[in-house]
């Protein structure tokens, strides 16, 4: 069965990071992995509010970008079990109060029981405390773990199962 993985805005955006050219160079090798269907990509409102706020010309290139591959869309609005699960995100201070989309990503993944999140956001998203976090509220909400990766890391995963 295909994992199921999770996109977060950053990911996304360094499709087009040009002041980061390693890491947008490994962003385009994972969006070609993306386009051949290995994994069954997710997408929340999150993710399409974030790049709606970029500036143009770099908004409509990457929104044209993401139409090149086939993803899942997660409608957050007024859903209250991803509503919850943002709550149980936040009691745990793993994110900061005032970055309520990063709860939303993380939220949404759980909510449609992704195994990963792939995400380039290290203060908020991939690192330690957040990981640890997010086991401790997939398992208090009797879900399957989600894992954090950076697209860097999905493409050794993905050299290595072939």
């Amino acid at each position: 069965m295909r994992k199921k993985i999770y996109l977060d805005t950053s990911v996304v955006s360094y499709l087009r990071q040009e002041d980061a050219p390693d890491r947008m160079a490994e962003t385009l090798a994972f969006w070609d992995v993306l386009k051949t269907g290995a994994y069954g990509i997710f997408v929340s409102n999150a993710t399409i509010i974030e790049l709606s706020n970029c500036a143009e010309p770099k908004r409509t290139e990457l929104l044209v970008l993401l139409e090149e591959i086939e993803y899942t869309h997660i409608n957050t609005e007024g859903n209250a079990e991803i509503a919850n699960l943002m709550i149980d995100v936040e009691k745990l201070n793993i994110i900061p109060t005032k970055k309520v989309l990063d709860r939303l990503h993380i939220a949404s993944a759980i909510y449609s029981e992704c195994n990963i999140i792939v995400s380039w956001n290290f203060e908020h998203m991939v690192n330690v405390k957040t990981i640890d976090g997010v086991r401790m509220v997939c398992l208090a909400n009797n879900t399957a773990p989600v894992d954090i990766y950076t697209p860097a890391v999905m493409l050794e995963r993905s050299v290595s199962t072939e």
